[in-house]
């Protein structure tokens, strides 16, 4: 209860909203996994979705040491299985999704915080217009 209690915590500090505290790690661990499905079957969302669902795992990586060892045991192993799917749909890129600019600002960089360089190998129209009309 304590780990649970320090997770809501770091949720609450960072402004999460409130279905996020109150799924707290679980629920981001799930809702994680339910992103590298998506991309494995081609995303179909914009970037701002996809911006969000890269959040939540970076909220997974800052999390994590705070749930207790058997929580963390529990789900490590969901989250890795959630990255393989991911890394292996998705396809690296040079650049922070977010940008340099806030990547330089988070110290963010493309070993440690690896999700906020990928794209998706498939997806939408969306997200695709949405790429270029950031790169344009």
């Amino acid at each position: 209860m304590i780990a649970r209690n320090r997770v809501h915590r770091f949720l609450t500090r960072r402004g999460s909203p409130d279905f996020v505290v109150e799924a707290g790690l679980a629920g981001l661990v799930r809702r994680w996994k339910e992103t590298a499905r998506a991309v494995r079957r081609g995303y179909p969302l914009g970037l701002d979705d996809y911006l969000n669902d890269l959040d939540g795992r970076q909220l997974i990586a800052e999390v994590l040491p705070l749930a207790t060892p058997a929580e963390r045991k529990k789900l490590r192993s969901r989250v890795i299985e959630a990255d393989t799917v991911f890394r292996n749909h998705s396809t690296a890129v040079r650049f922070c999704l977010w940008g340099a600019r806030e990547a330089n600002r988070r110290g963010w960089t493309s070993r440690r915080n690896w999700w906020y360089y990928r794209l998706p190998d498939a997806s939408g129209h969306t997200l695709q217009a949405d790429l270029a009309d950031r790169h344009t």
